[in-house]
């Protein structure tokens, strides 16, 4: 007869391995639709933002996906722990679909970029309710095993979407990789609200932090879009520091409104955790770095490179491979030894090394030193998105299960977010001061190399478009000075790929620095210990899963 499980190593909610297997199925269905959709996207971005006329503002169709992921998930997530996973699951594959039919039907940069937002409101219930899941269904040692499939649809994802959203850009046009959502998602539906059980606590409060969830928008907006307008302006300008202040003003007060709050959708109380606050500030830190590298090297691809969307995607497998690798690697490892600490602060150095190694990116780097840098990159990041949750859901009370594997996302997203901005202002002020000074190393007159730099906005959509940019260049020349300025434009497009390379190179040097401080974080904050030994945070009984009846 096998022993029965100690106590605090059951899971919350215990189901027969069957359903239980059902439900990792139907959850992992949802996972793989937004998964497919973030590589498809990124691969045919640059040629939408051409099409669009918006390398102006290439991040925010990233970061406005990001911001509504990050402001709604902790909502998602409290309203799960009240009201059941299955229905807001639901709800936010439902948003994440209506999301993409308006991206593929935008005519113009600002329509995409809030179609991205509304398909970003969406996702922000995929993830955290995915992990709240398997922490529901799974004991504390069994969940970094069932945690590593996530990366498995992770990599297939990443294996697959390069190919179809390259493809499909390629040959039909990009407005149908948001249309492929359909039928996925379609999909995905049935399964999950037949497969997946509503389970609610009678005994919770049901009044919802409305007002700490508008203050957390209202502080988070501000400051991105202040940081995005810092590569056009000062500090001190009012649309750049003024923004920022404002949205430092507003996340004070929602601090005080969380504190006050009876059922806060960021409980502060877990702070009081140290391996719940080590966990979420150093994700958030690993995750700035990391974003730049999957945001800035495909563009890298197809403007300097000359890369197809298809060809860019599956440039970059060598650092989505590597996060895919340790993903998994490092979920198995903690489930087997039970010991993480070690593991994660010796990734989050290597994730610092492959940054460090990725801002020597030049035109003409070798591309297998190129793969070799992104490789040490992804195996670096790749055990941050297992460990962490790990952690923190054995570290939090059963009844804040779901909140606290939100917060997880929550500030992984942050990170990514104002990570972006940042990243986006150092990029787009490098190529402005580069290009006049790399022009002119290529040996194009100076007072004609410092007209490419001008006009701001005007200036980044005409240097980082897609296509032939000498024949770009020539073609906005009068006819009656193009004999002369024909013999300058392979000078011109050496200088401006240069400048790129530079500006690329550049955005990498933050996360250098924000890495070694998570791996600080963790080394003298995070608890040692081993998974499924009981939490800091006192662990109430699991509680006996009421569950209505799946749909027929």
């Amino acid at each position: 007869m096998t022993a029965a499980a100690p106590a605090y190593d059951r899971a919350p909610i215990e189901l027969p391995h069957r359903v239980r297997m059902e439900i990792l199925g139907a959850v992992m269905l949802g996972i793989f639709l937004a998964a497919l959709d973030q590589t498809i996207v990124g691969t045919a971005l640059p040629v939408i933002v051409t099409a669009l006329k918006g390398n102006d503002v290439y991040v925010w169709a990233f970061t406005s996906y990001l911001v509504a992921a990050t402001v709604s998930g902790p909502l998602y997530g409290k309203l799960s722990d009240l009201f059941g996973r299955r229905l807001f699951f639901v709800i936010g594959v439902a948003i994440f679909l209506v999301g993409s039919v308006l991206s593929a039907l935008s005519g113009q940069m600002w329509q995409f970029i809030g179609a991205r937002g509304l398909q970003g409101l969406g996702a922000g219930a995929l993830f955290p309710i995915s992990l709240a899941i398997i922490g529901d269904i799974f004991a504390p040692s069994e969940r970094g095993k069932y945690q590593g499939f996530f990366g498995a649809v992770f990599g297939i994802s990443f294996l697959i979407g390069p190919a179809i959203g390259g493809l499909i850009t390629d040959n039909f046009g990009w407005q149908w990789i948001f249309f492929v959502n359909l039928p996925l998602g379609a999909i995905a539906l049935f399964i999950i609200w037949r497969t997946l059980p509503s389970v609610r606590s009678h005994n919770a409060e049901t009044r919802i932090d409305y007002l700490g969830a508008a203050l957390l928008v209202g502080a988070l907006v501000p400051i991105l879009i202040g940081l995005t307008n810092k590569q056009f302006g000062d500090w001190t300008d009012l649309d750049v520091g003024g923004l920022i202040a404002l949205g430092l003003l507003l996340g004070g007060l929602f601090v005080l409104v969380e504190a006050g709050a009876k059922e806060p959708i960021l409980p502060l109380g877990l702070f009081r955790i140290r391996a719940f606050t080590a966990s979420v500030f150093a994700f958030f830190l690993a995750a700035m770095g990391f974003f730049a590298a999957v945001v800035f090297l495909p563009r890298w691809y197809q403007v300097v490179a000359g890369s197809s969307a298809t060809e860019a995607g599956y440039s970059i497998l060598p650092l989505l491979g590597g996060l895919i690798v340790s993903a998994i690697a490092s979920g198995q490892l903690i489930a087997r030894t039970g010991r993480y600490k070690a593991l994660i602060v010796s990734s989050l150095v290597a994730l610092a090394v492959g940054l460090f190694l990725l801002t020597h990116l030049r035109p003409d780097t070798p591309q297998p030193l190129v793969w070799l840098w992104m490789a040490v990159t992804g195996l670096g990041v790749g055990p941050s998105f297992a460990a962490f949750t790990l952690v923190v859901q054995n570290a939090v009370p059963i009844s804040e299960l779901g909140v606290a594997t939100s917060s997880v996302t929550l500030f992984q997203q942050l990170g990514g977010t104002v990570g972006l901005a940042i990243t986006g202002t150092i990029f787009g002020s490098v190529l402005l001061e580069e290009v006049p000074k790399q022009l002119t190393a290529a040996g194009v007159p100076a007072q004609f190399a410092t007209q490419f730099a001008s006009g701001g906005s005007a200036a980044l959509n005409n240097l980082a478009r897609v296509g032939d940019l000498g024949a770009s260049i020539l073609a906005q020349v009068p006819a009656a000075f193009r004999p002369q300025v024909e013999p300058l434009i392979p000078a011109m497009v050496s200088g401006i790929h240069e400048a790129i390379s530079l500006a690329t190179a550049a955005t990498f040097q933050i996360g250098i620095i924000t890495a070694l401080l998570a791996a600080l974080i963790v080394l003298v904050v995070l608890p040692a210990g081993r998974m499924g030994e009981g939490a800091e945070a006192p662990q109430p009984a699991a509680p006996r899963a009421e569950l209505e009846p799946t749909a027929d």
